[in-house]
């Protein structure tokens, strides 16, 4: 009877350590499966090509101008030189804006990628709405700004608006915000705030779906507002078209790695 009971202990022992290991093996499985879907995201983020209202320097905001045969030709460059840094994407993203998605189209097209992807257009990575001042010239509009929010002169409009640390960027959207009648135009914190909530977005939902690199096409002052709150690598200055910010992203946090950098349009150039 005691040797009975001894095996029939011994066996329910192999029963015991063999339901942990199958269920080590599971809880392995899961952890693999977690950690698969939840990759490292690298953003190219970039702004569109050159439009017909940046060559004849007018204010764009949300109205949309086509691209011009350079703006075009720079996006394509701009494709040409990630392929040759044998860069792909496994997901592409433009704003709702014409320009932005033509821009993501071209870049695709020097790439060779243009029959893998389709881009995915986000309201939140337009550009910042300047209202009544869409479409007027840059040499005017500080003057017309000043008048339209009360002050005689736009360096009095600066002064008596402008809060103390705050960047160009945002700034130059808060002028357009705080002088506008039509309603229409954003202020920079509004900007900020959709921008980031468009990238993070993009990121986590990449992630989970196993990582790896995204275009993001969007524009300038859009851009540019974003970056001044999200990283202190930010120093105002303007983004060149078809430029790339390229941008980190792991367990729910961005870092930008650098900002509008043209190395790989150069390259796609020559």
């Amino acid at each position: 009877m005691k040797k009975k009971l001894i095996i029939g202990v011994f066996t329910v022992g192999l029963l015991g350590l063999a339901g942990c290991a199958q269920e080590g093996e599971q809880t392995a499985e899961t952890s693999t499966t977690t950690t698969e879907d939840s990759g490292e995201v690298t953003i190219y983020l970039t702004r569109h090509g050159e439009t017909m209202f940046n060559d004849l320097d007018k204010v764009q905001g949300w109205s949309d101008t086509p691209l011009t045969e350079e703006g075009e030709e720079v996006a394509v460059d701009l494709g040409k030189g990630l392929a040759q840094e044998d860069i792909s994407f496994q997901a592409v993203y433009s704003s709702d804006m014409k320009r932005s998605y033509d821009t993501a189209d071209a870049v695709l097209e020097g790439l060779g990628q243009e029959d893998n992807e389709q881009v995915q257009e986000l309201k939140g990575l337009r550009e910042a709405g300047s209202g009544q001042f869409e479409g007027e010239s840059l040499d005017t509009i500080d003057e017309d700004q000043a008048k339209e929010a009360g002050y005689d002169s736009y360096e009095e409009y600066e002064d008596e608006k402008r809060e103390p640390g705050e960047d160009e960027w945002s700034w130059l959207a808060n002028a357009h915000y705080y002088a506008d009648q039509s309603g229409y135009a954003e202020g920079a914190e509004k900007v900020q705030e959709r921008m980031t909530n468009a990238i993070e977005k993009i990121a986590e939902d990449q992630s989970q779906e196993g990582g790896g690199n995204v275009l993001v096409v969007s524009h300038g002052m859009s851009i540019n507002v974003m970056l001044a709150d999200m990283t202190d690598k930010y120093e105002g200055d303007s983004l060149e078209n078809a430029s790339v910010t390229k941008i980190h992203y792991q367990d729910g946090s961005l870092d930008v790695e650098s900002i509008g950098d043209t190395s790989y349009l150069e390259e796609g150039e020559n």
